[in-house]
């Protein structure tokens, strides 16, 4: 079986619903992973934007998801600490916590949720942006799973 993350929200490649969005509630979708390497220590997950007019634009950081974590439920709290011990970091709005799909007005983007199976955690206070993210998981990077959804902004 290889690794696999899917969300009961949308279906992969389409619409990401309203409610997910900065036009509506804002709150994360439920992700469910499975398929992970056995040797997996944690997780780690950023949902970006490609097609920002600066380029890559981070929406959501989470990391050190232990693993045994196999889902993060909906609505997420916009805390750096997380119950199970994972951590949010900074998203590239400078927010901690998810901050959904919210493009120029009249402009499709898509909108990858990607995980990665890792080979050890990340030190606590290492992410602060996209970049960092990538950073702090070289070399230590088991498998990757993504999912994309698209939104539009009416003008």
């Amino acid at each position: 079986m290889s690794f696999n993350i899917t969300t009961p929200a949308f279906e992969n490649g389409a619409n990401i619903p309203k409610v997910h969005t900065c036009d509506g509630d804002d709150v994360s979708p439920l992700l469910r992973w499975d398929g992970e390497p056995k040797d997996t220590a944690s997780f780690a997950l950023i949902m970006e934007d490609p097609d920002a007019p600066g380029g890559s634009f981070a929406h959501w950081i989470v990391y050190n998801l232990p693993p045994d974590c196999n889902e993060l439920e909906k609505i997420i709290p916009m805390k750096r600490h997380l119950e199970n011990k994972a951590i949010q970091g900074k998203n590239d709005f400078g927010k901690i916590g998810y901050n959904g799909p919210c493009p120029p007005k009249g402009e499709e983007h898509r909108y990858f949720f990607r995980i990665f199976a890792l080979k050890k955690k990340l030190p606590p206070e290492s992410i602060n942006n996209g970049t960092m993210f990538y950073e702090a998981m070289n070399g230590l990077i088991l498998e990757k799973a993504e999912y994309m959804g698209r939104y539009y902004r009416k003008t």
